[in-house]
């Protein structure tokens, strides 16, 4: 598993019930979606971290 930083996050109350909603919709925790929301968000906008390498297998 790759390292991961721990921090607080303030949010909206009825922001969050709404991201726990979607989560259960989903079948993630409320942490990975956020995650997964935020690497959306970075893939979108083209700004996300991870560059991905050729593996060589043809893709």
């Amino acid at each position: 598993m790759a390292n991961k930083k721990a921090f607080v996050l303030r949010i909206d109350p009825q922001k969050l019930k709404a991201i726990e909603k979607w989560a259960a919709d989903e079948f993630r925790s409320t942490n990975g979606q956020i995650e997964w929301i935020i690497d959306w968000a970075l893939r979108e906008t083209g700004r996300n971290p991870r560059k991905k390498t050729s593996g060589g297998s043809g893709e």
